[in-house]
């Protein structure tokens, strides 16, 4: 997996997603979740970048993020 951002960089670029973008964060989200099923972080974010123009600190930010938030879900 590549180099994450620290937490706070994290954070900071989530919060700019919806301004940047003009999406809420959930709705990438969901289109990483209904999206190729590539298992692979780095080919996600390629996947986002490209099907859908994003920076490559956004892409990988919402990539981070769904998988944060996976793995949160696996263990309940």
């Amino acid at each position: 997996m590549s180099q994450i951002f620290s937490e706070e960089t994290h954070r900071n670029l989530l919060s700019r997603i919806p301004h940047c973008t003009g999406r809420e964060v959930r709705e990438w989200l969901r289109a990483v979740e209904e999206g190729p099923a590539f298992l692979r972080f780095d080919e996600k974010v390629s996947w986002l970048r490209s099907e859908h123009d994003l920076s490559y600190g956004h892409a990988k930010a919402i990539v981070h993020e769904y998988d944060l938030r996976r793995a949160a879900r696996n263990l309940l």
